[in-house]
């Protein structure tokens, strides 16, 4: 498949900060959406759009499209929408993140307002999607034959609204997030559950990370509007990917290794690590807990290990992730206060958004605690077994989409469960030297054969392989 691709998101490849000088920097975009569509950009025509997400971006917005590229990749052509103020924090806060984050990773009964009116905000992310979706077809206008590829749960309704204007187009869509069936979709009002699944359905093609939240997808498009033989044509499975050359080498460059020489400086004997987002969906606080079991049961590990735990900030505006940041900040408290001495601290609490300092820490860790709840992938469990250098063991959650890649090399955890993942820690401490190596070469061969180029090849060959509009009947 050779035509130009345009490529939707909320978040781009490429944001914007304002300098002292007042001069306008960029910055390369975060997450792993960047890094996953760069062999896209390396092979085709690419037009990304995303919304404008600070000042400086909106007022680059305001000049139109501009040429970018990723570091010495090739060049690509960034569109980026600037919303209402109001609209954007409805459709982004309100909408997105915490209402779909929340019932996708079943985390409802944590909402602050389950009974909230979400009409004003629905309408909202509506029309935030009506905005990138008229950019895009604007960018499918300028280049006939391009295919559309829209990422995430912030532009459910924008193959729809794309379908509309432009039937002939081919469009994917990849869900970077769990999907989960009809009970959870139910609390939802019912015009929203069903428009999120019918937009899905206007695409050619239908991604997810795993056959789990596959068969989710098909369930719920049958039990909200009958149509799951659709949703079965539709949809494939295939596993996001790590950049292993780029990992490779940021792991041995002088920033990682000014930083591991610091967390050698003060390492433990035995260091248990987990690095993620400052997320409810991650888990941590029962993962501080089961560290304190394990402490409990075995007085003999005390001064000898430590749970380093390096969090990200996330979404600190959002009610919901401050009161994470409060639980997660006093269930490590209540460890070191049990458990700690003046010369040993159980558990190390790093809140900064430091990639460096985490790839240090994948090469030096003993044990990776990766417990979430659901996680639709998590690139963590990838990443770390990747360049560790200690035979260190992954501890993985059955609600990772990575346990369904990686499931035969790790020790397994129910993520709600605290006693089983205490037990899951005293198992991965008992591994040998032996069954440790095996099992992190297997998780490395895996990684890096399916890799993002696999990836990449795979979601075109799913679109190509499909009649464009088929999706207008039904």
């Amino acid at each position: 498949m050779t035509e130009p691709l345009v490529v939707v998101s909320n978040r781009g490849p490429v944001s914007f900060r304002y300098e002292a000088s007042g001069s306008i920097e960029a910055v390369r975009g975060a997450g792993g959406l960047v890094s996953a569509l760069r062999p896209l950009v390396d092979r085709h025509a690419i037009a990304w759009v995303a919304s404008a997400m600070s000042e400086a971006d909106r007022e680059l917005a305001a000049h139109g499209a501009r040429a970018e590229r990723f570091g010495d990749a090739s060049p690509f052509r960034l569109r980026l929408v600037a919303h209402d103020p109001e609209v954007y924090r409805l459709f982004y806060a309100v909408v997105a993140n915490p209402v779909l984050w929340f019932v996708q990773h079943g985390l409802w009964d944590l909402k602050h307002d389950p009974g909230a009116d979400l009409d004003g905000p629905w309408a909202a992310y509506a029309d935030a999607n009506r905005a990138l979706a008229a950019a895009a077809v604007e960018e499918l206008d300028a280049r006939p034959g391009s295919a559309l590829f829209v990422h995430d749960y912030h532009v459910y309704l924008v193959p729809s609204l794309v379908r509309q204007l432009r039937p002939e187009t081919r469009i994917a869509h990849f869900v970077h997030i769990p999907w989960v069936g009809p009970t959870d979709w139910s609390v939802l009002p019912g015009a929203m559950a069903r428009g999120i699944h019918e937009s899905l359905l206007a695409c050619d093609s239908v991604g997810f990370h795993t056959e789990r939240w596959r068969a989710a997808f098909v369930e719920s498009c049958e039990a909200l509007l009958g149509r799951g033989a659709d949703a079965e044509e539709r949809s494939h499975a295939n596993p996001i990917a790590v950049h292993a050359a780029d990992l490779d080498a940021l792991s041995v460059s002088p920033a990682v290794a000014a930083r591991r020489a610091e967390l050698r400086a003060t390492r433990p004997e035995i260091l248990v690590l987990r690095v993620d987002r400052m997320d409810p969906s991650k888990n941590a606080v029962r993962g501080f807990e089961a560290f304190g079991l394990l402490l409990e049961r075995h007085p003999e590990l005390h001064g000898r290990i430590q749970l380093a735990a390096l969090l990200d900030p996330s979404r600190e505006a959002i009610p919901e992730y401050v009161e994470y940041r409060e639980a997660v900040e006093a269930g490590v408290a209540a460890v070191n206060k049990r458990f700690g001495t003046g010369s040993w601290e159980p558990v190390r609490l790093d809140v900064r958004d430091d990639y460096p300092a985490s790839v240090a820490a994948f090469l030096e860790y003993d044990v990776l605690l990766v417990n979430p709840v659901l996680d639709g992938l998590n690139l963590v469990a990838k990443e770390a077994p990747l360049v560790n250098e200690r035979d260190g063991v992954v501890v993985l959650s059955r609600g990772a989409g990575a346990f369904d890649e990686l499931g035969d090399w790790v020790v397994p955890v129910d993520p709600l469960d605290v006693d089983d993942q205490a037990a899951a820690l005293e198992r991965a401490l008992a591994l040998t030297r032996e069954e440790r190596r095996a099992h992190q070469s297997a998780i490395r061969h895996r990684v890096r054969t399916h890799d993002l180029e696999a990836w990449a090849e795979l979601e075109l060959a799913e679109l190509e392989r499909r009649v464009p509009g088929a999706t207008m009947t039904g």
